[in-house]
């Protein structure tokens, strides 16, 4: 770029830095092919309302800035150009005011070739040109129209809000197996507590040293089978289908699908942290989410609802992992209280057996092993 260039495209910002300041500028945002004012304001710290306002001054009209709120018509985005040729040539439609007027966001307001290829898209007017920073028309464009995946600013939010909505539904899934299994330890706590008032009276009819009424005795093995009894159902529904809930791998398999809106929402390779390997799938996964856990700044500011959003999904990810761990706890810990059932049930009917010998009680003895198993 020639001396006389970069003496036009620094013009707008003479005395917001020296000379030679604004003509190293010129050059490092042409070799790197970014907007001027991004240099300006990123290397040399001038802040971006300072930029705007030098604009403002310089075309002598109106500026604007990008804002994710603004409610842009939807009859300005039918017809427009291609994104690249919005960014080109450095132009957004952003307001239709009630006389019919549209205003334009646009880098430079005084190109003519610009002001023709808004009136072969829009008509003959009328128009408001506001001047706005290069970056601001490449946020416009992002948020509204239809860019990939990750820099849809516009409807970011409704996507994340969609897999935020697949975690919970993930979630209380997992939720509702946690309670089945709450409800079959329960119901095994129901059946070793009969199983033990029945064991006291099976030794109280059969015991001599401390002879009780056979009334007493009977009522006794009468709530320990009701308690039996009631829970049992559960118990049984349980034990057959223990079976059904996924395994703790398909589990872990769906958890990792609802956190994969990572690879299209956070962005954040500049804030992840060092990379770390766990043991298992699921701790690799919660790793993972630990890299997004970052207190960034958005920019624009304006953007602060969209990265609040992406905090949340960030947050929800970590429950849904804690969900899954719970619940392949709570499935160990089923398991543990069917062993401990049958342990109990076979301990007593040895002992019992053992200590009262062979004889026509036995039979409820041998009963108690075999419903062990």
């Amino acid at each position: 770029m020639t001396k006389i260039e970069n003496e036009v495209m620094t013009q707008p910002f003479r005395g917001l830095a020296s000379p030679e300041h604004l003509m190293e500028a010129a050059q490092a945002a042409a070799g790197r092919g970014v907007p001027l004012t991004r240099i300006l304001h990123a290397e040399y710290g001038i802040p971006h309302e300072t930029l705007l306002t030098a604009l403002r001054d310089y075309y002598h009209c109106a500026s604007i800035e990008y804002d994710e709120r603004l409610p842009i018509p939807p009859q300005l985005l039918k017809n427009l150009p291609p994104s690249s040729v919005l960014a080109q040539h450095g132009w957004f439609p952003v307001i239709k005011d009630t006389d019919g007027t549209t205003v334009i966001a646009a880098a430079d307001p005084a190109d003519a070739a610009m002001r023709a290829e808004v009136e072969s898209v829009f008509g003959l007017g009328p128009y408001e040109f506001r001047v706005a920073l290069p970056d601001d028309i490449a946020w416009f464009i992002q948020g509204f129209l239809h860019a990939p995946l990750g820099l849809l600013i516009g409807t970011e939010r409704t996507g994340l809000a969609s897999w935020r909505n697949t975690m919970a539904q993930w979630r209380t899934r997992l939720a509702c197996y946690r309670t089945d299994l709450a409800n079959a330890r329960t119901a095994l706590a129901f059946i070793r507590t009969g199983l033990a008032f029945s064991t006291i009276s099976r030794t109280l009819l059969s015991g001599k040293i401390f002879p009780v009424a056979p009334a007493i005795s009977y009522g006794v093995l009468a709530l320990g089978l009701l308690l039996i009894v009631t829970a049992l159902p559960t118990y049984l529904k349980v034990r057959c289908s223990r079976m059904r809930p996924p395994h703790p791998q398909t589990l872990v398999e769906v958890t990792a699908v609802t956190l994969s809106f990572l690879e299209n929402y956070q962005t954040l390779e500049s804030a992840a942290g060092p990379k770390r390997i766990g043991e298992t799938m699921l701790a690799r996964l919660g790793d993972l989410l630990g890299n997004y856990c970052t207190i960034l700044y958005p920019e624009p500011a304006s953007r602060e609802r969209t990265h609040l959003a992406r905090e949340r999904n960030v947050l929800a990810g970590q429950r849904t992992i804690a969900a899954c761990y719970r619940n392949i706890y709570a499935r160990a810990r089923t398991g543990l209280a069917f062993i401990r059932t049958g342990v109990s049930f076979t301990s007593i009917g040895i002992g019992l057996i053992g200590y009262f010998g062979l004889g026509a009680e036995t039979v409820f003895d041998g009963m108690l092993i075999l419903s062990a198993c």
